[in-house]
């Protein structure tokens, strides 16, 4: 099956976001948003019962497609505040295989997004994946990159677009006890490398250290909130969106709460309920 992780430029609970996360339809199995970020994370994924496999990756395309044309109708970039980097309303599209779909299936559904999304909506998009990573799109965009679909400039309201083919990762942020970003950025620049992403934000009164897991089955959350705490202390942990159930089964589960996991935030779990 194939999984896509829309993420938009809005986190408020506000009757544009209710718009957008109605627009996916059945294949919508998880929204989160966060008003600090002001970022949702919409995750689509085929019912269990799609068994054919192009069936499921053309289901999932274009309830990415009604998702990206309901942000942009209901979105305006200009206006937009957070603390999370953004380059457009529709920030970005990751289209990620899972079981019974392979990458090619998830890069061939990620061209034919971006040249939709360049054609029907004149939303330029970046592609990442096998030719460049996400952080390099976002330095690089409409300066050393040039789109790769639609308008070689970005849409008065909507920006720009990135849509990519991944691997699963994992989206997990933890607070600090202490408001100190200078040591919150210390603690994610340790926690970089191949396996790890790390940035510190403000969030409110207080500072987070927000991490995406790229490789989980070899540094998963329970690592991260471990090496976290053993250099500051930690008062929240937050999955943002779900992660794969073989993930959660390399974790104790007297450490389920602690770390903000649960059998029901499993993209396997979300796909049966979907049955």
């Amino acid at each position: 099956m194939l999984e896509c992780v829309v993420n938009v430029s809005e986190g408020t609970d506000s009757p544009a976001l209710r718009a957008i996360a109605a627009a996916a339809g059945d294949e919508l199995i998880d929204l989160h948003h966060d008003p600090h970020h002001n970022r949702a994370v919409l995750t689509l994924a085929a019912r269990k019962q799609d068994v054919d496999v192009d069936l499921a990756v053309d289901a999932v395309e274009h309830a990415a497609r009604r998702v990206a044309a309901a942000a942009m109708a209901n979105l305006d970039l200009r206006a937009h505040r957070g603390v999370h980097p953004r380059i457009g309303v529709v920030d970005v599209v990751p289209f990620v295989p899972l079981d019974g779909s392979t990458m090619d299936d998830a890069l061939r559904a990620r061209d034919r997004f971006a040249v939709w999304a360049g054609d029907a909506l004149a939303l330029p998009c970046f592609l990442y994946g096998p030719e460049r990573s996400l952080p390099e799109v976002r330095r690089g965009a409409f300066g050393a990159l040039a789109p790769d679909t639609g308008p070689p400039h970005p849409h008065p309201t909507a920006g720009a677009c990135a849509v990519g083919a991944r691997p699963v990762l994992v989206a997990y942020n933890l607070w600090l006890a202490t408001a100190d970003l200078e040591q919150a950025a210390a603690i994610a620049r340790t926690l970089r490398g191949p396996h790890v992403r790390a940035l510190a934000f403000p969030v409110g009164d207080a500072v987070q250290v927000s991490t995406n897991l790229l490789s989980p089955l070899v540094v998963g959350p329970e690592a991260v909130y471990d090496q976290v705490a053993a250099a500051a202390p930690v008062v929240r942990a937050e999955l943002v969106g779900l992660l794969p159930r073989a993930v959660l089964a390399t974790i104790p589960p007297v450490r389920w709460q602690e770390l903000d996991l649960a059998e029901d935030r499993t993209i396997e779990a979300r796909l049966a309920g979907r049955a």
